[in-house]
């Protein structure tokens, strides 16, 4: 082995040597190197959204405001403001499940870790501890582990250049960090060596839709669906569908894929899948029907325990749904629960609830201020979370800075509340109507229309759409429903 050989040996062995020492004092307990690393932002933030479900009490809220202050300050990183769909995990997701095979997470990644330490000169090993620390930073809500995976993709590709393993996982990286034209330019890339690449052909989709070019996102699908079918190209060639309006299509291919499941991580994914679908139909005794077996197959699966939670909370049972979200945020304090929690607090204005939703909403700004320092483009989350819970003016910034990057129907949403929110509603106008030109049945995005439509006098055109958002899921939201129906009383 030549000098240049033993460098990178040598380099591969310190990578692994401390991720593996870091990943077994976060195991034990111990910090970091140093003060304010990403780590400690993050489970900062964790612990501080458990400590909303304890929260007793004035002792326990002056700990609650300790750690706060620590995640919003670690670091140094300067606070935003941010969104999620439930935001959206990409698309259908941006890595599916299984990435190790199956089994935990955690155990494959520090497996990967000691094999690395031995092998560094392993490529694929490398490709899949980057595929591993992606799919970890989606399911912890640590945005932390995205330099960690970038790290070791690189690392595989000095090594084998131009492998289509790990330039598919530079497009799931990318497309988790909502790069989106970095993610299509991968994929292709990936595509260019190995057509075959499930994982490529997926985040060709993902980046396709998340670009907007929904016509194009079809036909990759087609594409995805004769080359490689199976569960992650059949959920995202119903996510297509879907988008256009196509429910019932949508419905099928889900179903198809559930009944193709071959694995508990799948059975989960799929059935919440549907459950969503149903949810968004307003249907909630088929979404509690579709997460119970999501959560029979995996009763960890933070997804599922989030779609029971809103649609628990559509069909009144607001204790469940609290209870069910707050141990969502406690393992997950992604912007999307946190905005969901706190809604479900301030609908539900027992003593204390105003303060606890307002500690969720400041928690998104922690989460996005991390996001931020680790590569994510978290402008459409802030402009969500904002418009509704924070710095409209910062909505307004960050809803315009996403809409000129990618046309979605989400951007055009999103956009168009953040215009209304700063009195805005003439410019507004087009863009609410943007978002449902493709047929996509959304009723958060009917609400907004109705309400931008009323503000600028077309007041047919409003109560419509009010009524429409109402039809279809009258539970969209805790606090955004009720405004509808006193919007759409208002204007009768």
């Amino acid at each position: 082995m030549g000098p240049r050989g033993q460098d990178d040996e040598q380099d591969g062995q310190r990578v692994v040597q401390r991720d593996h020492e870091r990943d077994g004092r976060r195991a034990e307990g111990a910090p970091e190197h140093g003060p304010g690393t990403g780590d400690e932002r993050v489970t900062a933030v964790r612990r501080a959204g458990a400590a909303g479900r304890l929260w007793r009490g004035r002792a326990q809220l002056t700990l609650g405001a300790a750690l706060l202050a620590v995640a919003l300050t670690g670091g140094a990183i300067a606070l935003g403001a941010d969104r999620v769909p439930a935001a959206a995990p990409v698309s259908a997701g941006a890595v599916g499940p299984g990435v190790l095979g199956g089994g935990d997470l955690d155990a494959g990644v520090t497996a990967l870790q000691t094999h690395l330490r031995s092998q560094p000169r392993d490529a694929g090993g490398w490709a899949t501890l980057g595929l591993a620390y992606v799919e970890q930073a989606r399911t912890k809500g640590d945005p932390s582990r995205y330099p960690r995976a970038e790290q070791a993709l690189r690392r595989s590709l000095s090594l084998a250049p131009g492998g289509d393993q790990a330039l598919a996982g530079r497009a799931a990286l990318a497309a988790a960090r909502h790069d989106f034209e970095d993610a299509l330019a991968f994929a292709d890339a990936a595509l260019r060596r190995n057509p075959y690449s499930e994982r490529a052909l997926s985040s060709r989709i993902d980046a396709l839709v998340e670009l907007g070019r929904y016509t194009d996102a079809a036909g990759a699908a087609k594409t995805a669906d004769a080359r490689k079918p199976g569960v992650p190209v059949f959920t995202r060639y119903a996510y297509v569908r879907e988008l256009r309006g196509d429910v019932t299509t949508a419905r099928r291919v889900l179903r198809q894929a559930l009944s193709a499941a071959g694995s508990p991580g799948d059975t989960a994914y799929v059935a919440t899948q549907l459950g969503q679908l149903a949810w968004n139909q307003g249907d909630y005794k088929a979404a509690l029907s579709c997460y119970a077996r999501a959560l029979a197959a995996d009763d960890g699966y933070l997804p599922a325990l989030e779609g029971r939670a809103r649609a628990r909370a559509a069909s009144g049972d607001r204790a469940g749904a609290v209870t069910d979200m707050e141990t969502v945020v406690a393992r997950s304090p992604l912007p999307g629960p946190l905005v969901a929690l706190g809604e479900l607090y301030e609908a539900r204005g027992a003593a204390g609830d105003r303060a606890r939703a307002r500690r969720q909403y400041a928690l998104v700004g922690a989460w996005t201020a991390l996001a931020r320092a680790n590569g994510v483009d978290a402008d459409l989350d802030t402009a969500l979370a904002a418009a509704d819970h924070g710095d409209k003016r910062a909505a307004l910034r960050a809803a315009r800075a996403e809409w000129a990057r990618r046309h979605t129907v989400h951007t055009a949403d999103a956009l168009a509340w953040a215009l209304h929110v700063n009195g805005r509603d003439t410019e507004a106008l087009p863009y609410a109507r943007r978002a449902g030109a493709t047929g996509y049945r959304n009723a958060a995005f009917r609400y907004h229309r109705g309400v931008i439509e009323l503000a600028t006098g077309h007041r047919a055109a409003g109560r419509a759409a009010l009524a429409s958002a109402l039809e279809l899921n009258p539970g969209f939201s805790p606090l955004g429903a009720a405004r509808a129906r006193t919007a759409l009383e208002g204007a009768e």
